[in-house]
């Protein structure tokens, strides 16, 4: 008698190439609301989340940021954000 309970078991982990860490946390207006986006090195933007967020504080803590995101390296991770949005932007280089 099997002991599954009927659920079929997970199938084997299959090992991948893993995505490179985060090395940008851009925290930018975007309708009213702050947002924080996270980017590769390469400027690609890879995760969205609410710059309210407990890791946002953890992330930053003793960095400083720089101001504005306007450069054309940030064109694809930040577009859909006005001009003004993007210069008022906070970048943070993560310590990775």
């Amino acid at each position: 008698m099997s002991q599954n309970y009927g659920i079929q078991p997970p199938a084997p982990h299959v090992g991948g190439e893993h995505r490179p860490a985060a090395r940008y946390l851009v925290l930018i207006d975007a309708g009213g609301v702050t947002v924080a986006r996270l980017a590769l090195a390469s400027f690609e933007a890879v995760a969205e989340f609410d710059a309210g967020a407990e890791e946002v504080a953890v992330m930053t803590r003793g960095l400083h940021p720089v101001r504005g995101a306007s450069g054309s390296e940030w064109d694809r991770a930040l577009e859909g954000h006005s001009a003004a949005e993007r210069a008022a932007a906070e970048v943070y280089t993560l310590d990775v």
